[in-house]
């Protein structure tokens, strides 16, 4: 075995990545309670944040779909789950959480929120992983901390990806990426690699497509 294999290797999971998400990919439904969710018939990967974290646009740039899930400049808004299909025939979903942690949300949208992703992680068996955004120029706040502890207790398995990363210096990047390292290390649920991206610029995304093919296995 040559040095070279084991960057080969994860060059072939990038290249079976870009692969899957070039094919198709549609929008399946949205669900304001468990009642609506789809058949829990093949795996999937979800993606939660705060409110303004960017999870709509990473989405559509990990897809390379502009329109696939819905951007609004309005804090909050997405109050349902929207189920995404990927592949023909189906391979798995992507799953776009509502987003929390927005001041100004009534009371009971919080308690609808919590309700809903909290009953979502823990009666979902073909979650396989969620993914956590976190806005690079802020790092965790508590109310991340507060949706990593539901997922610890789920027992979900979970991932953090850093968002917004051209926006702040390298050497910004790295402290906060170290540090939120070293904080989810203590988590029993968490994935100890982080992913900094950029919706923009497109940077990590095709680490991010892999990570997302990686957690189905």
């Amino acid at each position: 075995m040559t040095e070279e294999d084991p960057d080969r290797s994860e060059q072939d999971r990038i290249e079976e990545a870009r692969r899957i998400f070039a094919g198709p990919i549609s929008f399946l439904k949205s669900a304001p309670s468990l009642k609506f969710l789809p058949d829990a018939s093949v795996p999937e990967v979800a993606f939660a944040g705060r409110s303004n974290v960017g999870k709509s646009s990473l989405i559509n740039a990990l897809t390379n779909r502009n329109g696939l899930a819905r951007t609004s400049n309005t804090p909050g808004r997405t109050q349902e789950l929207n189920f995404f299909d990927v592949g023909t025939p189906l391979r798995f979903r992507l799953v776009d959480m509502p987003g929390y942690g927005y001041a100004k949300a009534p009371k009971d949208s919080i308690k609808q929120w919590r309700f809903l992703v909290n009953d979502y992680l823990r009666g979902r068996p073909v979650l396989k992983r969620s993914l956590v955004l976190v806005d690079s120029r802020h790092g965790l706040k508590d109310v991340d901390r507060d949706l990593l502890d539901m997922l610890d207790e789920a027992a979900v398995s979970y991932r953090i990806v850093l968002t917004k990363a051209d926006k702040i210096k390298a050497s910004e990047l790295e402290a906060v990426t170290v540090q939120t390292a070293a904080e989810v290390r203590k988590r029993p649920a968490a994935h100890p690699q982080i992913i900094a991206t950029s919706s923009e610029k497109g940077m990590g995304l095709p680490e991010l497509r892999a990570a997302v093919i990686e957690a189905l296995n």
